[in-house]
């Protein structure tokens, strides 16, 4: 049994420092690099796809909404050829810094409110889809469960990662609980076995205490959480215990 474990990165900005990147890679399979609208800029882009070669870690884009004061949080209207153009410019110029260091984008990963509003919105979900396919044909694309993305990327033929997470709670439908408090639970060691269940189970108790059943093909930790240190490397004995290996989402997918 196999699953990725992704984290958004190259988050800061300047002398605006966000996460804990140069220690959250030694733990991930996966990094959502930001692009310079929501967070990031160059010099970022580029040290953060550094960061990741050197730890063997696959590289995916983090395209928001042009949005640097609200970190890419709020929501805006836009036209789908204005999201379609957001997620080209984004996506080519991390693009070209990985081809810099000789390495391929695997995935792209939305940010904020963007990934949000496409989980929901056909029409977004197939421009941000549209756009990536322009830049790469056989890019991942990570989705929520039951999300417009993974219908219209069905259709297209664009390779989805059902993603669920470590430190958000998941709704009935498999969506996440939109907050920056992260879980109800506390203990790091019981975050870690909630994790495992969704991989092994396909399931996660919702704050209600409902079940929800999901497909776990790729897990979000933030680096940004209090204590992200301490729970992936909970995650990392969980997985170990339970025979769960960590591993790029291209191979989690099978895709080349």
């Amino acid at each position: 049994m196999k699953v990725d474990l992704n984290c958004d990165m190259g988050e800061s900005y300047g002398l605006y420092q966000m996460g804990n990147d140069e220690e959250m890679m030694k733990y991930i399979s996966s990094a959502n690099i930001a692009c310079g609208y929501h967070g990031g800029d160059p010099h970022v882009m580029r040290r953060t796809v550094e960061l990741a070669k050197e730890h063997g870690v696959s590289i995916g884009a983090h395209p928001g909404f042009p949005d640097m004061m609200g970190f890419g949080r709020r929501y805006i209207t836009a036209s789908a050829e204005e999201i379609r153009d957001y997620v080209m410019y984004q996506t080519g110029a991390l693009r070209e810094f990985a081809a810099a260091s000789k390495l391929e984008l695997q995935h792209c990963k939305p940010h904020g409110a963007l990934f949000m509003m496409a989980m929901e919105d056909e029409k977004i979900a197939r421009a941000i889809l549209e756009g990536l396919a322009s830049v790469s044909e056989k890019m991942i694309v990570f989705a929520l469960n039951g999300s417009a993305v993974v219908e219209i990327g069905r259709q297209m033929g664009i390779p989805i990662a059902k993603e669920v997470y470590a430190d958000r709670e998941h709704t009935k439908n498999g969506s996440i609980v939109l907050t920056r408090t992260g879980p109800t639970i506390k203990d790091y060691t019981e975050m870690a076995q909630r994790v495992v269940r969704m991989v092994k189970e396909g399931k996660v108790r919702t704050p209600d205490g409902e079940e929800a059943e999901v497909t776990a093909e790729t897990i979000c930790i933030h680096g940004d959480t209090t204590g992200a240190i301490e729970l992936v490397k909970q995650i990392h004995a969980a997985f170990q215990q339970a025979g769960i290996a960590i591993q790029p989402a291209r191979e989690v997918l099978n895709v080349s």
